[in-house]
């Protein structure tokens, strides 16, 4: 057995160092693309760093101001944008050499008392844009990029905020490269100066309940930043967050538990053939267990050699799967791209639209290939170890993922959810899975003990709010009021006390 694994070892070791097959900063660069355009994204520039000259300095404090978009059509059933607020600001960032970060915030369509969440978009290095016009945002883009309210934005059950982030994402910017961030120590100090600065130029929302959620790579952030807020709130640093829970959409949190599902969940839905999931098994899984292993917490040459070898594994499986689609592999990709945000690119580069937003002349971009590099050495450490503590102290956790998603698949997070070690873990794993019911159908399959809520839904790939945005606004509603786990009738409550 120890002689095997020095073989492992020494395979990775190659696999990282050989000239003839190691990842270069090109071929990242062109991986990062690749997904980027899978998206119909054409960003003008690969990263937010503008010249000195074209930064104006601002002071320590949010800047913000009132927001009224162009060309969104009135509907008799929605209230008046005058009568909402709506805001999109730049907030300096504290520890930084010159970075600004941009973020839009909506209050609630339903009460000032509501919750305030933040949402988190992934990539490495994707405007979290992409959510509020695409999936949960109080609007979407029509054709003609007007912008038509969402029945089933989550505006509707609490105040919302959505950051560009890491620096470089979206309209956030610096005119410092030493700004851009590498690591989640980095990312989690950003948000939570943020979201102090926040709550000062907004201390009526400072006592509501307090929310993290995001998807894809903010399996990542979300721990993260919930461990700093957990850390700050211990430490009475500032403006003590009331934080309640955080939610992972499709996320990537423990590699190497979720790499690992890739063949067994390729082969249960079609992908590949049971001779190829045992050889990837047999040579490539145990290679990335063995390099994620030499990464830990805070590698770094060992975690991008780990990135390398690991995604060998996904990169085999897709060679099975063709032009499949593995955000959602019900579909195709239309020619190389496999979903169509354009519309997002040509709104927000709409003259009247930046004027509206207060941006000058920073450039948006919808997803960096530079802050996608940046965060490689990140990218195979395990996010799941500061949870528990999370959770003994009553902070609540809900992993949903669609269940069609190949790249951030819902099998993978429910194995990382159920090896997870903390008080609850023997109860959760022997509590019933249970029908999450929408309008009287079957929307997903619910497990939770106490904290801890996993939900499979069905009928959704990736980005779940996308595809199924009613079941969304209800899981949304039901988890920050705390309804999520609860029986639906007698019946069930007795099957579940059976």
């Amino acid at each position: 057995m120890a002689h095997s694994s020095v073989i492992v070892f020494l395979c990775t070791l190659l696999l990282f160092f050989s000239p003839s097959i190691r990842a270069s900063d090109d071929d990242v660069a062109l991986h990062a693309k690749k997904l980027i355009r899978d998206l119909n994204l054409f960003p003008d520039a690969d990263v937010n760093i503008v010249p000195v000259a074209n930064c104006t300095l601002q002071p320590r404090r949010i800047v913000e101001k009132r927001l009224r978009f162009p060309k969104l059509l009135a509907s008799d059933s929605e209230p008046s944008v005058e009568d909402l607020g709506h805001h999109a600001g730049y907030y300096p960032i504290q520890h930084s050499h010159a970075a600004r970060m941009f973020y839009f915030f909506f209050e609630s369509r339903n009460r000032k008392e509501d919750p305030v969440v933040i949402w988190l978009t992934g990539g490495p290095g994707c405007s979290s844009e992409l959510a509020l016009f695409y999936e949960n945002g109080p609007f979407k883009i029509a054709d003609n990029l007007s912008l038509v309210w969402n029945e089933y934005g989550w505006d509707k059950a609490s105040n919302l905020l959505y950051v560009d982030q890491p620096t470089g994402t979206g309209f956030s910017y610096s005119s410092d490269l030493r700004d851009i961030r590498h690591n989640e120590e980095g990312v989690s100090n950003d948000l939570y100066d943020f979201i102090q600065a926040f709550f000062v130029e907004h201390p009526q929302y400072a006592k509501n309940d307090f929310f993290i959620t995001g998807e894809s790579y903010a399996g990542h952030y979300i721990p993260a930043f919930a461990t700093r807020i957990h850390r700050g709130n211990k430490a009475k640093e500032g403006i003590h967050i009331n934080l309640k829970g955080l939610a992972i959409g499709n996320g990537l949190t423990n590699p190497a538990i979720q790499y690992k599902a890739y063949p067994d969940y390729a082969l249960e839905m079609g992908i590949i053939k049971k001779a190829t999931r045992n050889l990837l098994n047999l040579v490539l899984v145990p290679a990335c267990e063995s390099a994620i292993k030499l990464c830990g917490t805070n590698g770094k040459t060992s975690c991008m050699a780990a990135y390398v070898v690991c995604n060998v594994i996904f990169s085999d499986i897709m060679l099975h799967a063709g032009d499949t689609n593995y955000y959602d592999i019900r579909k195709k990709c239309e020619g190389s791209l496999c979903y169509d945000f354009s519309n997002m690119d040509k709104f927000l580069n709409q003259q009247s639209v930046r004027d509206s937003l207060g941006v000058g002349k920073i450039h948006f971009v919808s997803c960096s290939t530079e802050v996608y590099a940046a965060m490689l050495v990140d990218w195979m450490r395990n996010l799941e170890v500061g949870i528990p503590d999370l959770l003994e102290d009553g902070i609540n956790l809900l992993v949903y993922a669609g269940e069609y998603d190949l790249i951030c698949n819902w099998l993978g997070n429910s194995r990382w959810v159920h090896a997870m070690e903390w008080s609850g873990q023997k109860e959760f794993a022997t509590s019933l899975e249970v029908p999450f019911v929408v309008d009287g159908s079957e929307a997903g399959l619910l497990k939770s003990y106490g904290p801890l809520s996993f939900l499979k839904v069905h009928n959704a790939g990736h980005m779940v709010p996308m595809d199924q945005p009613k079941a969304a606004l209800e899981m949304l509603k039901k988890w920050i009021n705390g309804t999520l786990a609860e029986p639906r009738d007698d019946k069930e409550k007795l099957v579940a006390e059976m």
